[in-house]
């Protein structure tokens, strides 16, 4: 699969590059949970924990693998349309996450980012979140970014509106907005460019997930269920980024 559109100023060429071939930043569309569910004729929530497992592999072999940052959509703001007894699973699995996995988060040096309006969820669940970004704040090895109440449409018209603000209250010339002041303002603006997108569950599609950042992104759909995603699903998904010529718009 091709790129997406590139912005007016493309970054260099291996830019995004660690180690040889291995992508810095890696984001990943976790799909077919569900699915996974009903095909073995189990409720939505088996599926959903099966899910969660799956985030501890993969958040351990990306750090094995060398992978800077993890960025794994986690709940959309689209994702209130569900039914509500299935939001509040959903919910109560994100507090046994944050609960049990935190510790082993400190052991492993990773440190967590929340992106996403998160704090639009119950108070408690805030102030779980809160602690646990503070916990893993002075770790220094690669991040785990949870993409919590997110939506990319509305991370951008927020930073329109940031900028709008700055040129309102006369700290900012309209002139001077340009690609990099959009990027300084949304909430990844301190995290290396997104190098490869992967969505599981054969669906081919962005769900409003980190549309800005994907500009210049390899994307890989894959139709392995997210609860059966595994090290080498992942290893398999680097190795082909790997092989791929990024351009960015040159020759």
């Amino acid at each position: 699969m091709t790129a997406l559109a590139a912005p007016t100023s493309a970054p260099d060429p291996g830019q995004g590059l660690g180690k040889t071939g291995i992508p810095r930043h890696v984001a990943i569309i976790m799909d077919g949970n569900g699915r996974w569910a009903h095909a073995r004729a189990l409720p939505r929530i088996a599926g959903h924990k099966q899910g969660v497992e799956a985030v501890r592999r993969v958040a351990r072999a990306a750090r094995d693998i060398g992978i800077d940052v993890l960025t794994l959509y986690a709940f959309s703001s689209e994702n209130w349309r569900r039914p509500a007894e299935e939001v509040g699973d959903l919910m109560g699995l994100l507090r046994l996450f944050l609960k049990n996995e935190v510790d082993d988060l400190i052991r492993e040096n990773v440190r967590l980012r929340v992106i996403g309006d998160y704090r639009a969820l119950s108070d408690d669940l805030v102030r779980m979140i809160d602690t646990a970004i503070v916990r893993t704040a002075d770790n220094s090895g690669p991040r785990l970014v949870i993409a919590l109440n997110y939506g990319a449409q509305a991370e951008i018209a927020a930073a329109a509106r940031h900028l709008a603000r700055e040129v309102e209250q006369g700290s900012r010339a309209a002139d001077t907005i340009d690609e990099a002041a959009i990027e300084g303002a949304l909430a990844t603006r301190d995290l290396p460019p997104l190098d490869l997108l992967i969505r599981t569950s054969g669906e081919q599609r962005l769900s409003n997930f980190l549309l800005w950042q994907a500009a210049y992104a390899e994307l890989a759909f894959v139709d392995t269920l997210w609860p059966d995603f595994d090290e080498a699903t992942l290893r398999g998904a680097v190795a082909d980024f790997g092989r791929r010529q990024r351009r960015f718009g040159g020759l």
